[in-house]
Parts: C-alpha cells; structure tokens; sequence
C-alpha cells in the first residue's frame, strides 16, 4: 500500500502545469456496471454487479492524473473497496493506465490490480464533465468460499461519472 501512494505522490508532483484551464481539478462521483471475464461457478455468488465511486482528477492539459475510491458491493459474496490512481492522456478522448489495490473480507489483497481504460470526457457546462469510459482491470487470483480452485478475477467495467471543475 506504501509503494501505491508514493506513486501516486509522484505522480501528483509530476504533473505538467503546462496549459492549466481554469477547470484543472475536477471531482465528481459515478457508477459502473462490471462483469468478470471468467465465468463464476460458485453458488450465492454473482460474477456481475454494480460499483460506486468518488473520483478526482487534475488534468491541466494532457497529461493528467485521477484518483479512484470505488465501492464494491458484493464482489464475488463480499463487500469490497478499491482506491486506485490513473494516469490520463487525451483531453475530449482519452486513454488511461492505473494501478490499485482490492480491500476485501478485511484485509488487502497481496497483489495489485492494473488497468487499461479509455473514455469519452465531455464538458456539459461551464465547469460541470461528464466521463463515460471503459475499463479492463487485470487482477489475481481470488480464492472464493467454495471454490474448488482460484478463480480469475479480470474484470470489465462499463460507467458513467458526473465531476465539478474547480
């Protein structure tokens, strides 16, 4: 968990400052649909569901940053939680690659998951965004209840997230 917010740390002070809108921070919240890639045979546990978030972002030209909080609940029988930070390229579309970590049955994960994203970042108003993106999150193996072997956890995610410029 160290090396994840020293790399975010680094990140956050690394950041160009070059072109800065008067809009460079945006927070904001949102939903996303997701479903996993492997099909779980487990009884009472879906391999689908819906995930909360907080976001922020501070995207001062096109080269920006975003950090997730994600709430999961009923990730594959539990409720799990996922801060994340992504590095943002693209202004209207974008790109995206991030790292995070699942908090889970209370305890972290040992491993990190990683994430490709792409979107579309429309400014609605003068300083309200609206994010539609795509997502494929690269994550371990995750050992359920009754399972009789680990299961891949990659997962796809579908959302939408509303943030205010400031």
């Amino acid at each position: 968990m160290k090396k994840l917010w020293m790399l975010v740390a680094g990140l956050l002070l690394s950041a160009p400052i070059v072109n800065a809108g008067e809009h460079a921070a945006r927070l904001g919240a949102g939903v996303n649909y997701w479903v996993a890639i492997d099909d779980v045979d487990v009884d009472n546990v879906d391999d689908d569901g819906f995930s909360y978030l907080l976001t922020y972002q501070y995207r001062p030209g096109l080269l920006g940053l975003q950090l997730d909080a994600e709430l999961l609940p009923d990730r594959f029988g539990e409720d799990a939680y996922a801060p994340a930070a992504y590095l943002v390229v693209g202004k209207a579309i974008y790109a995206a690659a991030g790292i995070g970590i699942i908090y889970q049955d209370s305890e972290w994960a040992d491993d990190p998951f990683y994430a490709l994203k792409a979107g579309l970042d429309l400014n609605l108003l003068a300083n309200i965004y609206l994010d539609i993106s795509a997502s494929y999150r690269i994550d371990s193996e995750t050992d359920l209840g009754d399972a009789v072997d680990a299961i891949d956890t990659d997962t796809l995610f579908l959302g939408a997230a509303v943030r205010l410029g400031f």
